[in-house]
């Protein structure tokens, strides 16, 4: 199958965009997050699982091209959890994350957080219930704690008023995602993270991959909301004022027009956030544990840092 600039040839498990570009990444992931893939269906994506597995096993049939692998290796990504070869459940996958910031939104914040973290070490049920209560409870007191102390605050003018609560829903929201974080994937950072040599096998299990893993982590969640807070009142004070006679007879428009906005707005950042560092990141041998070092020739393993 010969390789061409727009379709490169097919390598399995390798992305189909350069991982070592900030571009190459955000290709890679806008693929990943793609609202298609939660209406696959289970025969297609046995379909594709087969179809890989063949490819795999050099028993391919005939005149299957490369864009037909890098579609069906796209939906098993999208789909298939990297270390436990299992079905994400479809609300808990990044193609089915959305942008409301209410309670509903926090919880399922935990659970896509638990759902696309590292799992190549198992985690007891009671410990993702005590990471589940800690990262609602803690997301919930910060933004609702910030929000007390403004109004507690009658020493402010109701102009600096009016500033701090414009940006305290970012703080909130960063603060709440770090926790959430955090919390879900705590279970890492006391058993560790499996990291690979560059024949993807076993090295060892770290913990400081598991810390690099979960800082990389939360860090795209305080991005992430960046946009949010900023581009959508930029974009709507310009179509009122573009638009205001219209608008101004229309008011019911109003809402889901803006609604539209922040969903168009949060359907670019969730991208460009995840696609900061690689899913599967490397680290230098000599920063990892004595024991890893010894077990090792490389000089850089690879661990899956989870979205």
């Amino acid at each position: 199958m010969a390789e061409s600039a727009a379709c490169p040839a097919f390598q399995l498990g390798r992305s189909r965009y350069d991982q070592s570009s900030f571009l190459g990444r955000l290709r890679h992931f806008v693929d990943i997050i793609d609202p298609s893939t939660l209406f696959v269906s289970e025969i297609r994506l046995k379909e594709c699982i087969k179809l890989l597995d063949d490819y795999k096993h050099g028993t391919l049939p005939p005149g299957v091209s490369d864009v037909q692998l890098w579609e069906a290796q796209k939906i098993k990504q999208a789909i298939i959890h990297p270390d436990t070869g299992e079905k994400i459940f479809m609300p808990f996958r990044m193609s089915g994350t959305t942008s409301d910031e209410d309670l509903c939104r926090i919880c399922h914040n935990a659970c896509v957080n638990y759902a696309n973290r590292n799992a190549t070490k198992p985690t007891p049920t009671s410990k993702f219930l005590q990471g589940y209560v800690g990262a609602v409870t803690s997301a919930v007191s910060i933004a609702v704690g910030l929000n007390v102390l403004i109004q507690k605050a009658n020493k402010l003018s109701p102009a600096t008023r009016m500033i701090i609560q414009r940006l305290v829903p970012f703080p909130a929201v960063a603060s709440a995602n770090i926790c959430n974080v955090g919390l879900m994937r705590h279970n890492e950072l006391s058993e560790g993270i499996d990291v690979l040599d560059n024949n993807g096998n076993v090295v060892g299990s770290s913990k400081i991959a598991a810390r690099h893993a979960i800082m990389e982590t939360a860090f795209t969640r305080v991005v992430l909301p960046m946009p949010i807070f900023v581009l959508p009142p930029i974009i709507m004070s310009y179509l009122e004022r573009f638009v205001l006679r219209f608008l101004q007879s229309n008011r019911r428009l109003l809402l889901p027009i803006h609604s539209f906005v922040c969903l168009l707005t949060f359907g670019l950042s969730l991208p460009v956030a995840i696609s900061l560092f690689p899913q599967m990141s490397q680290i230098e041998v000599s920063r990892l544990e004595p024991e890893i070092a010894m077990a090792t020739d490389c000089k850089v393993v690879t661990y899956n840092k989870g979205l």
